[in-house]
């Protein structure tokens, strides 16, 4: 039977990809930022996952405004990363798990989620940034598992809300236990958390509501479902609804959990860029 080890949060802003291929870890700009990611490090060495379900939102690579899935599963045996500007070279092609990735398709579906199916995607940097961050070096980190892409709309409105975003990660996580091979899963919620890239609020971090989400998704994470959609974006930004993959996160992880890690820094490309692991208990 398959178990879920825990979850992780980051945010995944592309100039953090163009930060690692420049080796610029320690730069004074960047290292607040990089200076949270050692002891995750740490913690997946030691408990060494199989699978990486990991948790996004597509910036116009594998899906535009004109046909964008409310939730999508991969279902590829390797997912492959295309140019996105920056100068840098695409990534070599991720590992999947197709056979996995079905069984979880077809758990969504029994638990009436309705699910875009992906047997070939492109994924960008809000899956790749994660990745890279998480096990460095990629195909040559002897560590790295085999991954399962899932995309969420946080662009096109309607999005979903933050009770269904919670509800899709309870569904995800009985998906995922009733799969009868053992394997070992880590959950990843990427995005955010406050920020806005446009219009007359470009600029826009919340940090006082940042904390807030960072302390109530460890303790009461249904807490966070009262914060409507429209609400969320004047609290967090119109990118801030990114948030609601953090959410889908935590609703695979069960009803309790141990923080192991956080930390919390602006202004990286203008984010509030939230970082945190969480352990199954």
């Amino acid at each position: 039977m398959a178990k879920i080890l825990g979850g992780i949060t980051t945010s995944h802003i592309p100039a953090v990809g163009n930060a690692i291929a420049n080796g610029l870890q320690e730069d004074p700009y960047w290292k607040p930022f990089f200076d949270a990611y050692p002891p995750i490090h740490e913690w997946l060495a030691k408990v060494k996952p199989d699978v990486v379900i990991n948790i996004y939102n597509d910036h116009g690579l594998g899906f535009f405004l004109d046909q964008m899935p409310t939730f999508a599963i991969g279902a590829a045996h390797e997912y492959k990363n295309e140019d996105e500007g920056w100068g840098l070279k695409p990534l070599p092609p991720f590992p999947g798990d197709a056979k996995m990735s079905w069984h979880i398709i077809e758990g969504m579906v029994k638990q009436e989620f309705d699910i875009t199916s992906c047997q070939e995607l492109a994924v960008d940097h809000g899956f790749t940034v994660p990745m890279q961050l998480f096990w460095p070096g990629l195909g040559d980190n002897p560590d790295m598992p085999r991954a399962i892409p899932i995309s969420a709309n946080t662009v096109q409105h309607p999005i979903p809300t933050l009770k269904r975003a919670l509800d899709f990660g309870k569904a995800l996580r009985k998906s995922i236990e009733s799969y009868p091979d053992d394997v070992k899963v880590v959950v990843l919620g990427t995005g955010g958390l406050s920020h806005q890239l446009d219009g007359e609020r470009a600029g826009f971090i919340n940090k006082e509501f940042d904390l807030m989400c960072m302390e109530k998704i460890v303790s009461d994470p249904e807490a966070l479902t009262k914060i409507s959609r429209h609400e969320l974006v004047r609290q967090a930004g119109a990118q801030g609804t990114e948030f609601l993959m953090w959410m889908m996160m935590r609703g695979a992880l069960g009803d309790n959990v141990k923080l192991l890690n956080q930390n919390y820094h602006i202004p990286i490309s203008n984010t509030g860029a939230g970082t945190m692991l969480l352990e199954c208990v």
